[in-house]
C-alpha cells in the first residue's frame, strides 16, 4: 500500500480543480493516475510500467462505457433537432395544465435528463420559465428552479448519462438496477427540491432580465415535433430492453431459448443504446430533415461524445490504479464495519470532490474510483447501487462560481451570483441531501441482498 500515492493524487485532482478554468479535467484525472501509478510499487509477479497500467485501465474503461456514452450523446441530439423534446414537454403542459407550469418544468426537465445533458435541458426549457412570466407577471424564479431541480437528478442518477454510467460500471451495478432505483430516488428529490423552489419564489420573487439570452423562437417551436409515441420510443426502448435483460437472468428457465438468445443481445447495453440511437436518426429523418441536417447533429453529438469518453476513461484509469496501489487492501473489512456508513462517506467524499473542482461528473467519477475497491473486495450488508446513487447524490452539494453549470443558470436566467447561490446551489444541495436520506431509508427497508 502507497498512502504517499493516493495523497498525491488527491492533491492533484484538487489543485487541478482551483485551476479548473485553465485545465481540462481530463489532464487532471489522467495527470492523477500518472502519479498514482508512478508512486506505486511494481508488482514482481506482473511487472508493468506506470505507462502501460494507466493505458490498460483507460482502455478498459472506454471499452465498457464508450459506445454507449456516444449513442446516448447521438440520442439525445437527434431527438432535439427531430423536435422530439418539445414534443414532450408539450405533452407534459397538456397534462397538468398551464396553471401548473411549473411542475411540468419540472417533469420535462426529469424526463429529457435521461437522454440529454443537463446544460442542454435548460437551454431548451428557459424559453417557457419566460413565456409563462410573459402571460402571469409571476413565478418566474420556481419555472427556473423547477427545470434545474428536474433535469439535475436525473444527469446524476439514471444511465445513460455519463456520469451515473461509469458509477454503475465501477461498482459492479446493472445498469436496469441503476435506472431503476435511480429513478424512484430521483424523483423523491426533484420533489423536495421543487418544494424549495416554491418557497424561495415566494421569499426572492424574480422578474427575467432583458440582457438573457432571447431564445423566443424556441418557445414558439414549443408544440412543434413528432407524435408523443415517436418522440418517446428512443428514450424508453433502451430502458425496456436492458430492463428485460436484466430480467431474463432470473427466469431462465420459463423462457424458451430462441427468445432468451434474442433477449440476452437485444438488451446488451450497447446494442439497446445503440438501437435506441438509429430510432431518433429516422424520427430525425422522417420529420423532413435532409441528410446534411441529419449529419450535422451526428458530427456534434460523436464530437462531443469524444470529450466526454476522454473524461470518463481518465477517470477510470485513476480508479485502476487506486485499486492497485492497494487501496482495497487497506479498507478491507470496511465495507462490512462501516455498514450503512458507507452510504453517508460515499456523498460526503462526493460533495467534497465536488465543491474543490466544480465538475459534478468529475466529483462522481473520481468518488467512484476510491469506493469501488472497498466495495468489491468487501461484502457490504446492502446492495452496491445504494452506494452509487449515494454518489450521484452527493454530486448535487457545492455547486458555486467554479461550475460551469452555476454561470448558465446565473447568465441565462439574469440571476446575479448571490441570487444564483442562496436559490438554484442551495436548492440542488437540499435535493442531494434528500436523495441521501432517501437511499439510507431504501437500504434499510429494500437491501436487494
Amino acid at each position: 500500500m502507497t498512502p504517499l500515492a493516493i495523497l498525491c493524487a488527491a492533491l492533484v485532482v484538487v489543485i487541478g480543480g482551483v485551476l479548473a478554468f485553465r485545465l481540462h479535467p481530463f489532464l487532471i484525472l489522467i495527470a492523477a493516475a500518472f502519479v498514482v501509478a508512478a508512486l506505486t510499487p511494481v508488482d514482481a509477479a506482473r511487472p508493468v510500467g506506470p505507462g502501460q497500467r494507466v493505458a490498460e485501465g483507460f482502455g478498459k474503461t472506454a471499452l465498457d462505457v464508450g459506445i454507449v456514452i456516444a449513442m446516448a450523446s447521438i440520442l439525445g441530439s437527434c431527438l432535439s433537432a427531430a423536435g422530439g423534446d418539445r414534443r414532450i414537454v408539450a405533452a407534459i403542459q397538456r397534462c397538468v395544465g398551464e396553471r401548473h407550469t411549473p411542475l411540468a418544468l419540472l417533469l420535462a426537465g426529469f424526463v429529457l435528463g435521461i437522454p440529454m445533458f443537463a446544460e442542454t435541458v435548460f437551454y431548451l426549457l428557459l424559453p417557457l420559465a419566460r413565456a409563462a412570466w410573459e402571460r402571469t407577471g409571476r413565478g418566474y424564479l420556481v419555472c427556473v428552479l423547477a427545470i434545474v431541480a428536474g433535469a439535475t437528478m436525473t444527469h446524476s442518477l439514471v444511465p445513460p448519462t455519463p456520469g451515473p454510467l461509469f458509477v454503475a460500471d465501477a461498482l459492479g451495478v446493472d445498469i436496469a438496477t441503476m435506472s431503476g432505483v435511480g429513478l424512484l430516488v430521483g424523483i423523491i428529490a426533484a420533489l423536495g427540491g421543487y418544494a424549495y423552489a416554491r418557497w424561495a419564489d415566494g421569499r426572492w420573487p424574480l422578474e427575467p432580465s432583458r440582457s438573457g439570452a432571447d431564445t423566443r423562437a424556441s418557445a414558439t417551436a414549443a408544440g412543434s415535433g413528432p407524435p408523443l409515441w415517436a418522440a418517446l420510443l428512443p428514450i424508453l426502448l433502451p430502458l425496456v430492453l436492458i430492463s428485460l435483460e436484466s430480467l431474463s437472468r432470473s427466469a431462465t428457465d420459463a423462457i424458451p431459448p430462441g427468445v432468451l438468445a434474442a433477449v440476452r443481445i437485444l438488451g446488451d447495453k450497447n446494442v439497446a443504446l445503440s438501437l435506441a440511437a438509429l430510432v431518433s436518426i429516422v424520427l430525425l429523418a422522417a420529420c423532413g430533415a435532409g441528410m446534411p441536417a441529419v449529419r450535422g447533429s451526428i458530427a456534434e453529438a460523436v464530437t462531443e461524445a469524444g470529450n466526454i469518453i476522454l473524461v470518463i476513461a481518465a477517470g477510470g484509469a485513476l480508479g485502476v490504479t487506486l485499486r492497485e496501489a492497494g487501496l482495497g487492501q487497506v479498507s478491507t473489512g470496511l465495507a462490512t464495519a462501516a455498514g450503512l456508513g458507507l452510504i453517508p462517506l460515499a456523498w460526503l467524499l462526493t460533495a467534497v470532490i465536488r465543491m474543490a473542482q466544480g465538475s459534478a461528473t468529475v466529483a462522481m467519477i473520481t468518488a467512484a474510483g476510491v469506493m469501488a475497491p472497498i466495495l468489491l473486495d468487501g461484502t457490504p450488508a446492502f446492495h452496491p447501487v445504494y452506494v452509487a446513487i449515494a454518489i450521484g447524490c452527493g454530486s448535487k452539494v457545492g455547486m458555486w462560481m467554479n461550475d460551469s453549470g452555476f454561470w448558465v443558470i446565473s447568465r441565462m436566467s439574469g440571476m446575479s451570483e448571490v441570487q444564483t447561490l442562496r436559490t438554484a446551489s442551495v436548492m440542488v444541495a437540499v435535493e442531494g441531501t434528500i436523495g441521501m436520506i432517501a437511499t439510507l431509508g431504501l437500504a434499510v427497508a429494500w437491501p436487494l441482498r
